[in-house]
């Protein structure tokens, strides 16, 4: 029986995308790799018939390690595995790790897979950045983190502060329909005036069910701007508070231009964002933004334990977001991303007390009064570097380019089959 679900539709160029609001039978935030690991690794080890992954990095670590293991058990004892990986950010996984996968009945897939070119990764744009595991249509992990020892505390000061969610219910109805049409290469490419877009026009479901939720993507074709549209709808909606954590914070003209207004009309907005970036561009890039959001009455609070690598928010006192997606160019305008929008009280408050932990023992906030003394180069040289970074995927955009395209691995020979001539 389908789920029920409140639509959001909306029309344009003859084509009706719904945005559906499902009922949440379960959903459970997990913080980090020592949250996150063990649950993943359990579901898939009680696995019955069928376990989808997406990723955009898997290194042989020993988290990956520990996943092929349980990839591997699962796919012996006949439940139906696809992994599907990353072709930029899992380039360097290699035949010792596939190919027992293949061998035992798994498919492996590469999301545009390309060689080197003099050992340099040159396709680094509209990547699969999506964090996807679905167990048996019955549970779906979504959020940021992948499957790496960077994620976990021991990995030492480069360690990642990140989140997923755990989700039981109808609502991974529609996370499994999702997954499973990517387990091969889609259909032709849609031209932009006939990519439809999602409504802005229902902001929550018309419901007293205690907890609901939609699961949102972007792409390069009929989705291109969902997230950052469901974003600036909760933005412009908060009547009281706004929290955004990002890792990678540098979204468009007018996410910023809401963000100013709600401020301005008395909602507290708190961004916590990188202090110890672990890419100088993203720090420099975030703080060029600085000026102009603290001369609002935004507060900024720097992550300064260990690398942020987050995209999680909430507004007011029911809605929340986690998923892959950041709030800058590559995820708004590029990549391909995935999260959950979730309407429920008690995880809002979850995340709330979370991310004030955060707040009040690992973050810095800044000062606006000294960070409105800066010299006047320091203004200039933001303003030079929104202009470049805010117009690069528009640039990009023009550029000649392939398809990317999702290449199986072909299986590899079981022991008890000879290799092909």
């Amino acid at each position: 029986m389908e789920p029920p679900v409140r639509p959001c539709t909306a029309v344009r160029g003859g084509a009706t995308v719904k945005a559906n609001w499902s009922p949440i039978g379960h959903i459970e935030l997990l913080e980090n790799g020592e949250a996150f690991y063990p649950r993943v690794f359990e579901a898939i080890a009680q696995a019955q018939t069928e376990v989808l992954i997406e990723t955009f990095i898997l290194f042989e670590d020993k988290v990956g390690w520990a996943l092929h293991a349980v990839l591997l058990d699962a796919a012996r004892r006949g439940v139906r595995v696809v992994l599907t990986v990353d072709g930029f950010g899992s380039c360097d996984l290699g035949d010792d790790y596939v190919g027992p996968l293949t061998a035992a009945g798994a498919r492996v897939q590469f999301f545009d897979k390309r060689p080197r070119l003099l050992g340099l990764r040159l396709h680094a744009f509209r990547r699969l950045h999506r964090k996807l595991v679905v167990v048996d249509g019955a549970r779906a992990f979504v959020g940021g983190i992948n499957f790496s020892a960077d994620h976990l505390g021991d990995f030492g000061p480069q360690a990642k502060q990140d989140y997923a969610v755990l989700v039981e219910g109808p609502l991974v109805a529609e996370i499994h329909r999702f997954a499973l049409s990517n387990t091969q290469d889609r259909g032709r490419r849609r031209w932009w005036w006939n990519r439809p877009r999602i409504a802005l026009a229902q902001a929550r479901p018309d419901t007293t069910t205690e907890a609901w939720g939609a699961f949102i993507t972007r792409d390069n074709e009929a989705h291109p701007t969902d997230i950052e549209r469901h974003y600036r709808l909760a933005i412009r909606m908060a009547r009281h508070e706004l929290i955004l954590a990002h890792a990678y914070f540098f979204p468009g003209y007018r996410l910023l231009r809401d963000l100013r207004n709600a401020a301005r009309r008395g909602v507290r907005v708190r961004l916590i964002l990188q202090g110890e970036p672990d890419m100088p561009i993203a720090g420099l890039a975030a703080r060029s933004l600085y000026r102009y959001l603290l001369g609002a009455g935004i507060e900024i609070h720097e992550y300064c334990e260990r690398p942020l690598h987050g995209k999680v928010a909430l507004a007011d006192d029911d809605w929340a977001t986690v998923g892959s997606s950041n709030l800058d160019p590559w995820s708004l305008s590029l990549n391909l991303e995935a999260n959950v929008v979730v309407w429920s009280r008690a995880f809002n408050q979850h995340l709330r007390h979370r991310l004030e932990h955060l707040m009040r023992h690992h973050c810095q906030q800044i000062d606006a009064e000294a960070e409105g003394s800066s010299r006047v180069w320091r203004l200039g040289s933001s303003v030079l570097v929104f202009h470049l970074l805010r117009h690069f995927p528009r640039w990009l955009a023009w550029l000649p380019r392939r398809k990317p395209r999702i290449t199986a691995v072909p299986p590899a020979p079981t022991p008890h089959e000879p290799p092909p001539a």
